[in-house]
């Protein structure tokens, strides 16, 4: 999608569509004035016919608006009040909604109605780019009767004065970065176990490099993961015959000196439950188990577009977790990358032993900080739904960055504590700890686990099982966390 700035009049301005927006201002907004006087008191006359009112999500539509150059006029509802930031972006996001349905190819947009508290119109413009580009999502390559339809591929965004232009053309930049973040990882998300496996992930991982010239790949085998000890992370696909593999990509953004940012995400291509077998119901979801994985591809892809200055590695380790004669049993012991020695009392829970690994492996990098992203545990979904995130960390000031983020960008996250009296539910009478903690704190004694193998590094966890994905009707991918990802990495710029 294309997105570029404008000057004068809106009345004059030739579009297949007009957009703008009725605020608490109301007919005092200028832009409502000039649609107004154009349209021999339109605006006035719908206000007090009650077609245009404020209501959530409202929206008048019309065609081929007398007065205008445009070829129609589309009106929509930005409340009485000033919107705070979760309001607001409801708000683009039934606005994107709506032009995704039109029949258009370009439209032209004035935010100048918009109120929001707090937030400048930077942000606004930055939002709005990210909910068009989301809305234009779709998946259907396995439908070969329904073509996929011409969608709104170029979008105009009003600025009062020249001088404003600059600094709009990079917000919009940036919000169509982080849309096609979302949109790449959406798409691996969706894709099924059948495709999308791990040597699948890998080469898309050197298709991603290849596009960018500040961005190297490299793949680690099974063998050459072995060499380093990695039997943890092997165990879990040891009954597959998918062949795991070990990606790193490093983005090198910024100073060549400059300690880089560490993003690990979990990639089982398809979960399974290995010998704890899962129940057949809604099986078909654990395609998703590898949306960390996803959203680690493509917040390097938002950051790589945009040419963010700033170092950052991912690291996904991408394995198949399924039963045969030999998967791994209930009750063995393995040894991971860092010499600790796991008992694997369900293989369920095998996240935790590809991420451990993972995370190890993470400390060559010499890494500022390091942030692991997984559907890691059920347990998260039942504490805090599908709204946020579950976030755990043994660093403060990381952690408190991560949740000004997630206000920032809508991606929410939600702190949990990491207290060593979670740490002991982790207690094996046989190793030097078992992969699962008991049915109390699930996702927090799942985050203990992880700590154990961060204790070099700042280190914070993102539990996304609740968030990567819708079920039911609107089954499909979200491509979180990656709005949270990218603002962040943008915050950690300035600083």
């Amino acid at each position: 999608m294309e997105f570029n700035t404008f000057v004068g009049q809106l009345t004059t301005r030739k579009t297949e569509c007009l957009v703008i927006a009725y605020g608490p201002k109301g007919l005092d907004c200028s832009d409502l004035q000039q649609i107004d006087q154009a349209t021999e008191g339109l605006i006035a006359r719908l206000i007090k016919k009650g077609d245009l009112k404020y209501a959530d999500g409202g929206m008048q539509l019309i065609n081929e608006p007398k007065g205008l150059a445009a070829e129609r006029l589309l009106i929509f509802s930005a409340g009485k009040e000033a919107l705070n930031e979760h309001t607001c972006l409801n708000t683009l996001s039934a606005l994107a909604s709506q032009l995704a349905r039109l029949p258009i190819k370009s439209v032209s947009i004035s935010l100048e109605g918009i109120a929001t508290a707090e937030r400048e119109r930077p942000w606004q413009a930055q939002q709005l780019a990210r909910k068009l580009g989301e809305a234009a999502y779709l998946f259907n390559p396995f439908n070969t009767r329904e073509k996929k339809p011409a969608s709104l591929s170029k979008v105009s965004l009003f600025c009062p004065a020249k001088q404003e232009t600059g600094a709009m053309k990079q917000v919009l930049h940036l919000g169509g970065a982080i849309a096609n973040g979302v949109n790449f990882s959406r798409e691996l998300g969706d894709l099924p176990g059948n495709i999308c496996t791990p040597t699948y992930l890998a080469s898309q991982a050197r298709a991603l490099a290849s596009r960018y010239p500040n961005l190297d790949c490299k793949i680690l085998s099974e063998k050459q993961m072995a060499a380093l000890g990695m039997g943890s992370l092997l165990s879990v696909t040891a009954g597959t015959e998918q062949p795991a593999k070990m990606i790193v990509l490093e983005y090198k953004g910024g100073k060549a000196r400059s300690k880089p940012i560490v993003l690990v995400g979990k990639g089982i291509t398809f979960d399974s439950g290995g010998i704890s077998l899962k129940p057949g119901a809604g099986m078909d979801e654990m395609k998703y188990d590898m949306c960390g994985a996803a959203s680690v591809l493509g917040t390097l892809s938002a950051i790589a577009e945009y040419n963010l200055p700033l170092n950052v590695t991912g690291i996904i380790p991408a394995v198949e977790n399924m039963p045969s004669g030999s998967a791994t049993r209930p009750g063995d012991i393995v040894t991971s990358m860092s010499g600790q020695t796991i008992e694997i009392l369900n293989t369920d829970a095998e996240g935790r032993l590809i991420l451990c690994d993972a995370l190890t492996y993470a400390e060559r990098y010499k890494p500022s900080f390091v942030i692991d992203i997984a559907t890691l545990t059920g347990a998260c979904v039942m504490a805090l739904g599908s709204h946020a995130s579950g976030l755990l960390s043994n660093d403060d000031t990381l952690a408190e960055a991560l949740e000004n983020a997630g206000q920032t960008s809508g991606d929410r996250v939600w702190r949990l504590p990491l207290w060593n009296e979670y740490d002991k539910q982790l207690k094996s009478n046989f190793a030097d700890m078992a992969n699962i903690g008991g049915r109390e704190a699930g996702t927090i004694t799942a985050a203990c686990f992880l700590g154990r193998f961060t204790k070099s590094y700042r280190w914070a966890h993102l539990d996304i099982a609740g968030t990567a994905w819708n079920s039911g009707a609107n089954k499909g991918a979200t491509g979180r966390p990656v709005p949270l990802l990218v603002e962040f990495l943008t915050g950690q710029v300035s600083q």
